[in-house]
């Protein structure tokens, strides 16, 4: 009893939750709030006033000395600025001020936040407005506001306001889509999402001694351990003391900022772990995502460790991803994509599946370039990551129940029923009819869609605009055919055989590693974007640019903007490793391994001298000599072709995709020869071995 009153005291804690603006609101002050974020409506200055002094008083009697709008700009991370609520007062005093105007609207300086040339560095004006739907919460003695960001202007600068657009247009369109099956009832239709974060840790210490891994997130250089994660001993096993101590601290952090951490264990590779929290709507899931990366890094500083969060930080393990769970839920409290027991709910059900699949096969290169970056090309199509090609695994079962409304057939299942598909007699559909298929990008799991395909370190927000709008846009398109129709029954059923038919293609239940995907994705005409310099070109593409725009979730200037931002970020990232290459083969391991090269010629010299034998020493020394000196030729090449980078930015996004990367494999396979070759004491930085089975 005492450890579950305790966990409910610590819930929430540093929240400002509706339970508290409830017991601190005047009625109407709470009605306008609850109004704004039910029915969109704005709150008038007096109402926002009223929330600011409550939300000031809170914070004070919670400790807190400043206020921040809280903001996730392009940069993929959040960004705060802080201000203390201390106000002068006559005689030399301070007085706790904090306004409506306060509240509700904040101006940072934009000009060095990524903005795709939406303006210039000189317009430095960007003005931050609070999101009245995600609650505020206290962290380091400082009232978090999440907010959105725009610039002077008005284009959306961040992700969030992007997101909340989508979430309104899916809501919208669900809703049309509901009144044709007699619901009238629901009000509101919401993303839900719950996303697994898979993450590393590291040795504090080791990781000080490693300057990829400071500079990068990721090892540029190291052979693979004796040991890895051949025994398959790591995954769900016991949870080493300290690491268990670090998990606990998290789990209580993120209790007391409202982050409903539901489950934590050993992930596959050694020293890899992952947390997964209860599912909420996607704008807190998104907010709340940000926040839980962030609180791993500060907590694992406190426990001696550093958190990696990069989509790959060794090559030959596996790296980490973000299992991204979709699905819609009505304010009435129904999953729209489980499948229901009676007819009408079977085929409202198979309507909703329809749109989705028709977006998915659509919309494949909208869904791709969501997860297109540097880190997640490492990762993608081995290792229990998807590959880069797009497709749905239904499961055995709705699959057959999809053939059987393309074919107009007889479903038979197990030996135990037999039935005509027809809207007034679709069968009932097992929640967990099927196995997961670990290899899908798109996975049914029995009442949502499990996107696999996100790295773990990006933000959820794009890959949920994405999944949001691709749905609006087939629910809308579904709505303005059936709102017209005279035989709804009829018209249903055809809709349903004529979307199956056409989009079937998107539909794999294989295993998507078989060289044989490959092929017959192809001839099914499915895309294959192997690699972020692929992909992106396709981020606003004339398709894409028409969904977005035409459901007012980007403009077109917004969407260019974003596009050019993420290939300046992968060609940024890209760089980074290269030079962070580059000085670590002249400065460490090439002293290294010419100071054993030499030790060796040493003592080869002294066993020469006493007729002893050095064949050993010889012809270690010799091999060592021969592969620094093809290192220091492929470091020299790899340096000339970083000066002939183009200055355009999707000119330089192919270059370094296919000369630099091709450079930095060659250094590398070359470096980690040397370390095969090179003494224990003299290798300048932590291998492998040490840095995933440090205790």
């Amino acid at each position: 009893m005492k450890a579950k009153t305790g966990i409910s005291e610590v819930f929430g804690s540093m929240v400002f939750n509706e339970e508290r603006m409830k017991e601190r609101l005047s009625p109407m002050a709470y009605g306008a709030w609850k109004k704004c974020i039910t029915e969109g409506n704005s709150l008038d200055l007096a109402t926002a006033n009223e929330i600011a002094e409550s939300m000031k008083q809170w914070a004070l009697e919670k400790g807190a000395t400043h206020y921040t709008h809280w903001f996730q700009p392009m940069t993929g991370v959040t960004a705060e600025k802080h201000d203390s609520f201390i106000a002068p007062a006559d005689g030399g005093r301070v007085i706790m001020e904090f306004s409506g105007k306060e509240l509700v609207k904040g101006e940072p300086d934009a000009s060095s936040f990524p903005s795709g040339g939406l303006r210039a560095t000189f317009e430095a004006r960007g003005y931050t407005a609070w999101d009245p739907t995600s609650f505020a919460f206290i962290k380091n003695g400082s009232l978090y506001i999440p907010t959105v960001f725009c610039s002077y202007g008005g284009q959306a600068l961040d992700k969030k306001t992007p997101l909340l657009r989508s979430m309104d247009e899916v809501s919208r369109q669900s809703i049309r889509i509901l009144r044709l099956f007699g619901d009238n009832e629901t009000r509101r239709v919401t993303a839900q999402v719950g996303p697994e974060q898979e993450y590393f840790l590291i040795d504090k210490e080791l990781y000080a001694k490693r300057k990829d891994l400071r500079l990068t997130g990721r090892t540029l250089f190291g052979n693979k351990p004796p040991k890895g994660q051949e025994l398959e001993d790591h995954y769900f096993g016991q949870i080493k003391p300290r690491v268990a101590a670090f998990m606990a601290d998290l789990d209580a952090e993120l209790w007391r900022v409202g982050v409903l951490s539901k489950t934590k264990h050993n992930e596959v590779a050694p020293s890899q772990h992952e947390m997964a929290p209860v599912y909420s709507d996607a704008n807190a899931a998104c907010d709340q995502n940000q926040l839980t990366m962030e609180l791993m890094k500060t907590v694992a500083d406190r426990h001696g460790f550093q958190c990696l969060l990069h989509e790959k930080p060794y090559a030959g393990v596996n790296g980490s991803g973000k299992h991204d769970n979709w699905s819609l839920a009505t304010d009435t409290g129904k999953n729209l994509f489980r499948p229901g027991s009676t007819p009408r709910q079977n085929a409202q059900f198979l309507l909703f599946l329809a749109a989705f699949v028709k977006g998915v096969d659509e919309y494949q290169e909208a869904l791709r370039v969501t997860v297109a970056s540097a880190g997640n090309d490492h990762r993608l199509g081995a290792q229990e990551a998807p590959p880069a090609i797009i497709s749905i695994f239904l499961g055995d079962e709705l699959e057959a129940v999809v053939e059987s409304i393309i074919k107009g057939t007889a479903l038979t299942t197990g030996g135990k029923r037999s039935l005509t598909i027809g809207v007034d007699v679709l069968p009932s559909i097992p929640q967990d009819n099927t196995d997961r298929n670990r290899t899908s990008p798109m996975a049914f799991t029995g009442n949502k869609f499990e996107f696999r395909m996100l790295g773990s370190s990006q933000s959820i927000s794009g890959p949920n605009i994405a999944l949001n709008t691709i749905m609006a846009q087939e629910l809308g398109e579904f709505a303005d055919k059936l709102e017209k129709s005279k035989n709804f029954q009829s018209d249903l059923q055809k809709l349903l055989k004529k979307v199956f038919t056409e989009h079937q293609r998107i539909i794999f239940n294989g295993n998507g590693y078989d060289e044989s995907w490959i092929v017959e994705a192809k001839k099914r005409g499915l895309a294959n974007l192997v690699s972020t310099a692929d992909a992106l070109p396709h981020y606003a593409s004339p398709k894409n640019v028409k969904l977005y725009t035409s459901n007012n979730i980007y403009t077109e200037e917004e969407l260019r903007a974003r596009a050019v931002i993420h290939m300046e970020t992968y060609n940024a990232s890209v760089e980074i490793e290269a030079r962070t290459m580059i000085d670590m083969i002249d400065h460490e391991i090439l002293p290294a391994a010419s100071a054993y090269a030499t030790e060796l010629c040493e003592r080869a010299a002294v066993k020469s001298d006493m007729s002893v034998g050095s064949r050993y020493e010889e012809k270690l020394a010799k091999e060592l000599a021969d592969a620094t000196d093809k290192l220091a030729a492929a470091n020299e090449k790899l340096a000339k072709d970083m000066e002939k980078i183009p200055a355009d930015v999707e000119k330089a996004l192919a270059y370094i995709h296919k000369t630099i990367l091709d450079d930095m494999a060659k250094a590398r396979e070359l470096a980690d020869m040397l370390e095969e070759k090179t003494a224990e004491e003299y290798w300048p930085f932590p291998t492998y071995s040490e840095l995933l089975f440090s205790e």
